[in-house]
């Protein structure tokens, strides 16, 4: 065999080989190259895309948070203020009923004096006739005298 017959025929059969790969192997290869490379790109976008959801998710609720902060806070203002204005309230309340009640103590202890004075008028017009009496050593009718002995018990 002649070394030149061998590698013609070797060429031809490379190049049949070679004409055979690209027509019927390297188009399947080269879509599954291109469909894995499509794919880590799409990968690759989501990953950037979730990333740059999440820091905006972790934006919001940092904001959220700080929101949520400073309601609480005003809540806790108003409700100081409310008890602050309650106890207000209360006192007012208290001051108001012990002044109605020292003026009802002392409506009763103007009664009471009120009373007792007549009381008294009436033990001082009895001693008066009574006194009179026995000065006078006579009885003085006391139903003829009754204006006398109230306008001396007025005096007293």
């Amino acid at each position: 065999m002649n070394i030149n017959m061998t590698l013609i025929g070797q060429t031809i059969a490379f190049a049949i080989f070679v004409w055979f790969c690209i027509k019927y192997v390297w188009p399947p290869i080269s879509s599954a190259l291109h469909e894995r490379q499509k794919k880590i790109a799409d990968g690759l976008d989501a990953a950037s895309r979730a990333s740059r959801d999440l820091e905006l998710a972790q934006e919001q609720a940092a904001q959220t948070l700080r929101d949520s902060k400073e309601q609480a806070s005003q809540i806790l203002e108003q409700a100081h203020k409310r008890s602050s204005q309650m106890v207000e309230e209360a006192r007012d309340q208290a001051r108001a009923e012990g002044e109605r009640l020292v003026a009802s103590a002392r409506s009763e202890i103007e009664q009471e004096i009120n009373r007792a004075k007549e009381e008294l008028r009436a033990q001082v017009s009895t001693l008066a006739v009574a006194g009179a009496e026995r000065v006078l050593e006579a009885s003085i009718d006391e139903k003829a005298h009754r204006k006398l002995l109230d306008k001396l018990a007025a005096e007293l």
